[in-house]
């Protein structure tokens, strides 16, 4: 074939696969605003998503598996997945593909594959949506926000019913508050709709109604009177850290339970994957979701604990700078954060070393942990240098971080990193609190000593922690295939 005819192939398959792409995106957005199923491939997001980033998803899902994902294939399964008539669900339409490669000798078409795959779904009971307020609106506030409005579908959820600020709500701050919803110099512009009604104090997101409630404490609001009850309190404040003071929002009325988006005391501090099981939400009323380091680490740790045994580590943490640092050099109550976040490197602590204890038992005295804040305003990567009680080598290691992040517990926490020339700014917006980075892997000549780089959205990537947890909290997680 001539050179030419080869290259009107070309065209023509491209044009083919873009044609399948926008098939798959219906039936993507017509399977979540139908019938509440959320498709995803390989943890990785398809909602809202162009052909561009469906066809680039579809390459990576390959390189993770090994095997080519097709677009064409989805297409099938995902045609499949509208028939069965299935409650909501969260589906991995990408683990789906592969197994149904696995064993097509098995099976004559994609409908009877997915229905034997799914038919657990249809044994799972109903949920009831769950009115959440956030107290609080800053930088996790908001990425929850966000995430749970571009999430709502048929509301058969998280519902976000209100916002809790303090100081007065007039138009000038509801115009402030709807444009650092709208928009963000990291994430980006929010991929909805945000107005303000000055009259009712509410921000309409998505033409949903979220109340903007002023209040300097936590137990003088009655939720009630908004028409919110048996509500979650997603408190992202920083102000209320232990078990005392958070209690005061249970106090409010139409409150049944509380989640803090930082380290907390004398409460369960959860990685969700790692031991949210261990803390029944029927039993519990406070929850905390650690801090994102601590995300990023813990799922990391439980995989090489299990595999290899750790004697014992150090953690560093390479994180971006914070809101708590000074823009410019001027007085600060800790050591060195001062100085001026965009300019310099700045070492501070970290208790995430420790903190890891909560909810890893078994790694109580072996951790040391320190952390530089470095200029970059969000993107950080955490450096786990470990003893091993068990010999391996680079390859074993990365196959088993592989396994974690393809199949168990851990499929969500865990993203398997595959990219030569990974920076900073590319983890940016991963849902994964913890990016295995499987090429800047290090291990001693003797395989008992490991370095591993685990990379993290501080802000994105922990958010969607917070609302793992929260979902499990409200007991509205549904039936999941990953």
């Amino acid at each position: 074939m001539s050179l030419i005819g080869t290259y009107e192939n070309e065209l023509a398959f491209q044009a083919d696969r873009r044609r399948a792409t926008v098939e798959f995106i219906k039936i993507v957005s017509d399977l979540w605003y139908e019938n509440s199923i959320e498709l995803v491939l390989f943890r990785n997001q398809l909602i809202d998503r162009n052909v561009s980033e469906i066809l680039n998803l579809h390459e990576y899902a390959g390189e993770f598996v090994g095997k080519p994902i097709s677009i064409f294939d989805s297409v099938e399964i995902a045609q499949a997945i509208k028939t069965l008539n299935l409650p909501p669900a969260k589906l991995d339409i990408g683990k789906l593909t592969y197994e149904f490669h696995l064993e097509d000798q098995k099976y004559s078409n994609a409908t009877g594959f997915v229905a034997d795959k799914l038919s657990d779904a249809k044994k799972t009971k109903a949920i009831k949506p769950k009115d959440v307020v956030l107290y609080g609106f800053g930088r996790i506030g908001r990425l929850v926000a966000r995430e749970l409005m571009t999430k709502t579908g048929k509301g058969s959820q998280m519902r976000l019913r209100a916002i809790v600020t303090r100081g007065k709500i007039d138009a000038t701050v509801l115009q402030k508050r709807a444009s650092l919803l709208r928009n963000d110099s990291v994430h980006g512009d929010f991929s909805g709709t945000v107005l303000t009604d000055i009259e009712n104090q509410a921000l309409i997101i998505n033409g949903t109604t979220v109340k903007i409630i002023s209040a300097d404490t936590p137990e003088s609001i009655d939720y009630t009177a908004y028409g919110i009850s048996d509500a979650l309190i997603i408190d992202n404040t920083g102000a209320f850290r232990d078990k005392a003071a958070l209690s005061r929002h249970l106090k409010a009325k139409g409150v049944a339970k509380v989640l803090l988006t930082a380290p907390g005391k004398e409460i369960p501090n959860i990685v969700h994957g790692v031991n949210h099981t261990e803390h029944h939400p029927d039993k519990v009323d406070i929850f905390s979701a650690a801090s994102c380091t601590t995300n990023a680490i813990t799922p990391i740790l439980k995989a090489m604990e299990d595999s290899f045994g750790v004697l014992s580590g150090h953690l560093e943490t390479i994180h971006a700078y914070t809101n708590d640092q000074n823009l410019v050099d001027n007085f600060h109550g800790k050591y060195r954060r001062g100085r001026a976040a965009a300019l310099n490197m700045v070492i501070t602590e970290t208790g995430a070393g420790k903190a890891v204890t909560k909810a890893l038992p078994s790694f109580e005295g072996k951790l040391t942990s320190n952390a530089i804040r470095v200029p970059v305003p969000n993107g950080s990567l955490a450096i786990l240098n470990l003893e091993l009680n068990s010999e391996t080598t680079v390859e074993g290691i990365n196959t088993i971080m592989k396994k974690y992040a393809l199949e168990g517990a851990l499929v969500e926490q865990i993203k398997y990193e595959m990219n030569d020339e990974l920076v900073s700014s590319d983890i940016v917006g991963s849902s994964a609190p913890a990016i295995y980075d499987s090429k800047a892997t290090i291990v001693r000549a003797d395989g008992k000593n490991a370095i591993l780089y685990i990379w993290y959205d501080n802000e994105y990537g922990y958010s969607h922690q917070v609302i793992r947890l929260a979902k499990y909290i409200a007991k509205v997680r549904r039936y999941t295939y990953y």
